[in-house]
């Protein structure tokens, strides 16, 4: 296990109940096993030190190298909608600094937690420490891990112009992957099930998230 680093200066467990409170009761995350989860498992642990006292605000925390960690309120939608079982196996993909992750590992059997950026992923390995049930993986966002499919659920914890086949030939049958998917600059939060070979995405809600790179629409061409 390793070592968790101390946090003092402020009262997180008030800070996490009024989370709980204001930006999930407040906005259709209403599976109990979600709002548990996220009512238990301490999101400090999961930023860099020095943005702690932001881990419960209502907005994107910056994480480093650009990149932000999501809405509770839209981590709390996304894993609303994919209803993960004790059974599942779970792909994260854009795990930053693991957050997303340990609530996958509290609610489900089995999760890869997959991060590109370096320092985000030792950020990760350092929070994710105490979760026997968490493997984590460095590699390419947009191409998932292979290694650990098929994956009965697939989070994308972000915001991305492009779903690839990569991540959708990664789900098992009947798998569900869920995402912010972005149209016209508007973030719209998806779910997908993947039955009989087909996929498709229907979208739940509108939500603010935080990009994900390396997902970025193909160029159409022009004749």
């Amino acid at each position: 296990m390793s070592k968790v680093r101390p946090i003092m200066s402020h009262d997180f467990e008030a800070m996490r109940l009024a989370m709980v409170e204001s930006q999930l009761r407040t906005t259709a995350v209403d599976d109990p096993r979600v709002v548990r989860a996220m009512a238990a498992v301490p999101r400090e642990r999961f930023v860099p030190e020095d943005k702690a006292a932001l881990a419960y605000a209502d907005m994107l925390v910056p994480i480093g190298n650009g990149r932000r960690m999501n809405l509770p309120m839209a981590t709390g939608r996304l894993l609303t909608e994919l209803a993960l079982t004790p059974d599942d196996h779970v792909l994260v993909v854009g795990s930053g600094g693991g957050y997303s992750a340990a609530l996958c590992a509290e609610l489900a059997k089995s999760v890869v937690a997959l991060e590109e950026d370096a320092a985000l992923a030792a950020l990760g390995a350092e929070a994710l420490g105490a979760y026997a049930n968490v493997e984590q993986a460095q590699g390419t966002l947009a191409d998932g891990w292979a290694k650990g499919a098929p994956y009965d659920a697939i989070l994308v914890d972000g915001a991305i112009e492009h779903l690839p086949e990569s991540l959708v030939d990664q789900l098992a049958e009947g798998g569900r992957l869920v995402a912010g998917l972005v149209e016209d600059g508007i973030t719209r939060l998806v779910y997908g099930r993947k039955h009989g070979g087909a996929f498709g995405t229907a979208a739940f809600t509108d939500a603010q998230s935080a990009s994900l790179p390396g997902f970025e629409r193909p160029a159409e061409f022009v004749f």
